[in-house]
């Protein structure tokens, strides 16, 4: 009999990881869910150290795929094309092969009488937590045809806040890269040529200019450096996110670099208030919706802020107060929660803190491209230029002396 592991989040919201001994994928979703248990994954205990525990080879796909197949889900099974049709259609047509197998699988499972949860659930490096706890949810209220229009929702809001973030952070880069290039190439190859001409001229060279023939000796000595000096910040995070305290401090300085640490601290206060908008709409039990959001929501900070509200929630505190206590979650946040939380409209209200947000990271994402744009051209033309006048003083200075 086959082996299926399992993540699980109980009635107090509490998580258990396990194996399970099941006939198929359909019987070990109902046993978990008999003991009251909201599955979070399930999956063939067979795959885990491949695609799993290593995550190594694990397929994904790209997020606008992604989203275009929510919305094209929805639409056709409210148009009354079954879901099993609907996702063996969209295999079909999509243009990942990667994603386009998944969905065959997942149309396969289904067809053989595997819950649409339970088959994509499966596949979790494609089909996200929040993704199969509202199909879930969707399932057992009968309110499917609900669940799929909010999930397309929930995705196209995302994807589009993501978009954002990503097209501010672009051209600094893409500027810095330029940068890098163009300084190696005139300490490589333009510089050694003016050394050779200054030893000709016998001339006393000025500091700036001794500076940058001594950063141009050592890139000509080191050069095979220099990469590994662009990977080590790389490794160092990584090495950095394998301890505790170290993932917590990374993801401190997320929201606190200053400029783009303000744009990513509104995009996870958007990412969590929506988040926790879709799953309580979904009627998921509060306690568990809070589990499933400080598993997604992409910051340990937050998280761990979010699993303290958790608590004091399950000792009778408000889902507001433990966010009072605290600088992520600003004071319109901790009130609209607190008045949704009290007039039972909690889902509402967090929509509406999402839909602040997100606006508030597009407008603030499109001020940084126009004021990023001007100021990374003012820094590499005073790269390049400081680089150039560092050549140029000794010429003036020999010009001098002629004079």
């Amino acid at each position: 009999m086959p082996k299926f592991r399992f993540v699980t989040v109980d009635q107090a919201g509490r998580q258990h990881k396990g194996t399970l001994e099941s006939a198929s994928f359909q019987t070990a979703m109902e046993e978990l869910k008999a003991r009251d248990l909201w599955i979070l994954e399930l999956f063939d205990a067979a795959t885990s150290i491949l695609s799993r525990e290593l995550k190594f080879g694990a397929p994904k796909v790209k997020t606008e795929i992604f989203t275009v197949f929510c919305r094209q889900l929805a639409t056709m099974y409210k148009a009354g094309i079954s879901l099993v049709e609907a996702v063996r259609i969209l295999g079909e047509q999509t243009e990942s092969k990667t994603f386009k197998k998944i969905l065959v699988d997942v149309a396969e499972e289904m067809q053989r009488g595997t819950q649409f949860s339970v088959a994509s659930g499966s596949h979790p490096s494609i089909f996200s937590t929040v993704f199969i706890s509202m199909v879930r949810a969707g399932e057992a209220s009968g309110n499917l045809d609900e669940m799929l229009d909010r999930l397309a929702k929930f995705f196209e809001k995302e994807h589009n806040t993501k978009e954002k973030v990503k097209s501010a952070m672009i051209y600094p880069t893409i500027m810095g890269v330029m940068a890098s290039v163009v300084v190696t190439i005139m300490m490589i190859f333009v510089i050694p040529k003016f050394v050779a001409n200054f030893e000709a001229m016998g001339i006393e060279l000025p500091l700036p200019t001794k500076v940058v023939i001594a950063i141009s000796e050592w890139i000509q000595l080191y050069w095979y450096l220099v990469p590994f000096m662009l990977i080590t910040p790389k490794l160092l995070v990584r090495l950095l996110k394998k301890h505790p305290k170290g993932y917590y401090a990374i993801d401190y300085l997320k929201l606190k670099v200053p400029v783009f640490g303000k744009l990513q601290h509104k995009q996870a206060i958007a990412r969590f208030s929506r988040t926790f908008s879709s799953l309580f709409a979904a009627a998921i039990p509060l306690l568990q919706a809070m589990t499933i959001v400080a598993k997604v929501v992409d910051n340990v900070v937050i998280a761990k802020i979010i699993e303290e509200s958790r608590e004091g929630l399950r000792s009778g505190q408000s889902i507001a107060e433990p966010f009072r206590k605290t600088w992520i979650f600003p004071p319109m946040v901790v009130q609209m929660m607190a008045i949704g939380e009290k007039s039972g409209s909690l889902d509402s209200m967090l929509e509406k803190v999402a839909d602040f947000y997100e606006n508030d990271v597009d407008t603030m994402a499109d001020r940084l491209k126009s004021l990023l744009e001007p100021l990374m051209i003012v820094f590499l033309t005073l790269i390049v230029g400081g680089i150039v006048l560092s050549i140029m003083l000794p010429m003036f200075k020999l010009m001098e002396n002629i004079g």
